[in-house]
């Protein structure tokens, strides 16, 4: 390989790195952030989720130990 298309090479990245970097800078700005009202509401929400399975999972695991003892 010469030292010409090596360098080409080294151009031709620093090139496609510099694109790339150009479009997540673009893309970036195209983000809608969710209001901290709703944020707040969703974490409200997931919250209320993870207690509601936490206690049925935690009441079917009662019962079946409940039924286990009876055996």
């Amino acid at each position: 390989m010469s030292k010409k298309s090596e360098v080409e090479k080294k151009d031709n990245l620093l090139q496609r790195f510099k694109s790339f970097c150009s479009g997540v800078k673009v893309e970036s700005k195209r983000i809608q952030w969710t209001s901290k009202k709703d944020l707040g509401k969703y974490s409200m929400a997931t919250l209320v989720f993870v207690l509601v399975c936490s206690l049925f999972f935690y009441g079917v695991d009662a019962l079946f130990a409940l039924l286990h003892s009876l055996i």
